[in-house]
């Protein structure tokens, strides 16, 4: 993570911000503060906390991470070189603004389901680059990050079932070849394929764009063949607030979403000058 914000800093830097070095009088110590102008989660204040504070800008106060706030809220307060400031300005913002959209939006699908046995999941559906931050993201916003990288478990999607001859053959090839030590998802598009893998040992089985009344078929299916509990069930795909309840009340263990990283919105935050 801090190479990646090394090389936003750089990316934005160039050559020098000629702006600054133009108006800002060197040396110019101000105060300055980060303010929201929306409401909702904050996230990755921590991050942009440290980062001013590795470039010798005194942090004087600091809303803790996670918390819920509003339009007019200072965020976190500076003391520091006028010309540093504006250096780290956009990178911080940028990142802020948009851990704090994903977080607010995990946020908002946690709580709808909040009276269910389920849990809410991002996906590998981040910005390039931005996986970590936007998977810290999902946590502060009380979701599950599923998968960090490809190397935290086997999850087997439909191209690599194209490469197989079927789920099960794909399922028994990682069965054999993986070590004991990491979780096997397969993801199937069928009930057939479902109740296969979950008699097969699958450690979880994501039911890939199915709609309630699909995915009700499958659990009534598992519970009746008494092989529900063999299998966490993942439901995933097109899922929305409006439908998310239509999935939890169905007995399903996870939900994941890749709108809380790939559509949220970032919210609207700005720094500022003390004019004193």
């Amino acid at each position: 993570m801090d190479k990646i914000i090394e090389y936003m800093l750089a990316e934005d830097e160039g050559f020098g911000d000629i702006t600054s070095d133009a108006v800002v009088e060197e040396g110019k110590v101000v105060d300055a503060a980060i303010k929201s102008k929306d409401e909702g989660i904050l996230a990755g204040i921590d991050i942009v906390r440290e980062l001013f504070e590795e470039y010798g800008v005194k942090v004087l106060f600091w809303i803790k991470e996670g918390s819920k706030i509003s339009k007019g809220d200072v965020l976190i307060s500076l003391r520091g070189d006028a010309r540093t400031i504006l250096l780290l300005e956009r990178t911080a913002l940028n990142l802020v603004m948009r851990m704090s959209g994903v977080a607010t939006a995990a946020n908002h699908y946690v709580e709808l389901v909040g009276d269910c046995d389920v849990r809410v999941a991002g996906t590998r559906k981040t910005s390039p680059a931005l996986a970590k931050f936007d998977k810290y993201a999902l946590k502060v916003g009380g979701a599950d990050t599923h998968r960090f990288s490809l190397d935290d478990m086997v999850l087997i999607k439909d191209n690599h079932i194209a490469t197989c001859d079927g789920p099960l053959d794909a399922l028994l090839r990682a069965k054999k070849h993986v070590s004991f030590s990491k979780k096997i998802e397969i993801e199937v598009e069928t009930l057939g394929d479902a109740i296969d893998c979950v008699k097969n040992g699958a450690d979880i089985v994501m039911l890939d764009n199915m709609g309630p009344k699909e995915v009700k078929e499958v659990i009534d299916n598992l519970e009746n063949l008494n092989i529900r509990q063999n299998s966490l069930i993942e439901v995933s795909g097109g899922i929305t607030d409006e439908t998310i309840l239509d999935y939890a009340n169905l007995g399903v263990d996870i939900i994941s979403i890749g709108a809380l990283t790939h559509s949220s919105r970032s919210l609207n935050f700005s720094l500022g000058f003390d004019e004193s």
